[in-house]
């Protein structure tokens, strides 16, 4: 008889991974400099790694409000926003979330994931909703939540959506439909085709939602996000945003029509079961958003430091890919690489996020970095160069710099930009075909015994890092590896295996948890 706890047990992809030295996630912020620096370990690092676009979560204005709302409401409303959650602060929030993004109703929830959940209370068995392939995994969950139909289109493919429209028209022709999409792209920082969304939404007699979680604050002459930035407020139905990056908190906020925005309030889930924002989260978003409207210096400030960060790294031969926003993706490749170069930054005192399959093809780990509007010119300078030098010793980019480069017109307002031309090694990468196939005998036969050995380091690191679960394509590579290696073993430094044996055995005997 099977145990639905066997998979847990069995599951050894953390132990392995801590013992490589290469485990990324769960790193505990130990203090917070002002929200640009941290200290993790002990060892103090620039952040580049933080959805706070504006920097507003160490703004004392935002703090004070925070604990003026603890002190008069106390620290939690113990209920449902249905029974006993309502505070006049959610209030005083929807109503100025309605009156911010030009809509007649807004809704707030307790977080942002749960925001998205809240849209399965408007679909029905015979409704199809139409979802670009990269959207959040919140926007999927909700689908899931739902009797709906879910038909994906390819990345920002509208031919593709086009098609899937028109079967639909063709073949359930009173199915209601509904477009929802990310406005940017939280990995690849690209914004949404909303103008195609929009005209085919006409078309086909559909209604459009946007995830404007990082755009919202971000995007547009007042901070309203993607259909603002596209002067197409009136023609998005439903607009989605989160707490928890520019307005300094946490929570989300769903707005549109009153009728489909009350039909929520009463039907939602997400909404009627679960507690409702604390006092400190609604003041903090609140505050956030009054400082928002009165000093759009920020978001200049923003699209500044975006622009000066992607041609940066540009200048050096990196690639930043499709964005035009302060998520600013760079290129590694390959995934252990890529782990490598995320241990290097955070020892020499920058915090970034390595992103690996299957949050990306294979062949397409990149290092996410997003920016705050108060990173000063200082820290964003040492960012660089400490990019520069390991980009350089890593082999990710030329020793000399490039002659040129294509500079990235940033999404500023009245731009109307979507995205960056991808290079060639980008689309290779994000279509998967950068994915690593192994290596056949001649190619093996002309490498130096330096280059096998790290070939071998970079194979044994990738197994172990992911043959635990029994994937696949690791399985297929490791029957395809030649026998050609195994002959040229006397040539690899036994240096290398023994010591890299030695901290594989240590480290897993340190870490038993």
């Amino acid at each position: 008889m099977s145990d639905v706890f066997d998979k847990c047990r069995n599951w050894n992809d953390y132990r392995i991974a801590k013992a490589t030295g290469l485990y990324p996630y769960f790193r505990a912020i130990e203090e917070s400099f002002g929200a640009t620096e941290v200290q993790i370990e002990g060892r103090r690092v620039i952040m580049v790694g933080s959805n706070n676009y504006l920097g507003l979560s160490a703004d004392p204005r935002v703090k004070e409000a925070a604990i003026k709302a603890v002190e008069r409401y106390g620290t939690t409303c113990s209920g449902s926003r249905l029974l006993n959650g309502t505070l006049a602060l959610h209030e005083e929030l929807e109503h100025q979330f309605a009156r911010f993004l030009n809509r007649e109703s807004a809704l707030v929830i307790s977080t942002g994931f749960q925001t998205n959940l809240a849209m399965a209370s408007i679909l029905g068995r015979h409704d199809i909703v139409f979802a670009d392939r990269q959207n959040h995994a919140s926007l999927v969950d909700g689908v899931r939540l739902s009797f709906s139909t879910e038909r994906k289109y390819r990345h920002n493919d509208l031919e593709h959506l086009e098609q899937l429209l028109q079967q639909s028209v063709e073949k359930e022709p009173k199915a209601g439909r509904i477009i929802v999409t990310d406005g940017v792209f939280s990995m690849e920082g690209d914004i949404c085709d909303l103008p195609r969304i929009v005209e085919l939404s006409k078309k086909y007699n559909a209604r459009v939602m946007t995830d404007d979680a990082h755009s919202m604050g971000v995007l547009g002459e007042k901070g309203r996000g993607t259909s603002e930035y596209f002067g197409l407020e009136a023609e998005t139905d439903l607009v989605m945003g989160t707490f928890s990056k520019s307005f300094a908190s946490l929570g989300g906020v769903l707005a549109g029509p009153q009728d489909v925005i009350n039909y929520m309030r009463h039907k939602s889930r997400s909404v009627i079961f679960s507690a409702s924002m604390t006092p400190a989260s609604v003041a903090s978003a609140l505050k956030a958003l009054e400082i928002i409207q009165a000093e759009p210096e920020r978001r200049t400030r923003l699209m500044d430091i975006a622009e000066k960060m992607h041609n940066g790294f540009r200048a050096m031969g990196f690639d930043t890919g499709v964005s035009v926003t302060p998520v600013v993706p760079v290129l590694i490749g390959d995934q252990v690489k890529c782990f490598r170069f995320w241990k290097a930054l955070h020892e020499a005192g920058v915090f970034a996020n390595p992103v690996i399959p299957p949050a990306v093809e294979p062949g397409h780990a990149l290092i996410r970095t997003s920016y705050m509007a108060t990173h000063t010119d200082e820290q964003l300078d040492r960012v660089l160069d400490i990019f520069e030098q390991i980009g350089k010793k890593m082999d990710v980019i030329p020793q000399t710099r490039p002659s040129s480069y294509t500079p990235v017109q940033i999404a500023r307002p009245h731009t109307f930009v979507r995205n960056n031309k991808a290079s060639e090694k980008w689309a290779a990468a994000a279509a998967g075909e950068l994915a690593p196939n192994g290596f056949s005998l001649d190619q093996l036969s002309r490498m130096s015994s330096r280059e096998v050995a790290g070939r071998l380091f970079d194979a044994v690191e990738t197994l172990t890092w992911r043959a635990a679960n029994l994937q696949s394509e690791d399985l297929r590579k490791l029957g395809q590896m030649p026998m050609k290696l195994w002959e040229k073993r006397a040539n690899i430094p036994g240096l290398l295996l023994e010591k890299g044996a030695n901290l594989f055995i240590r480290n897993g005997r340190e870490d038993r948890s």
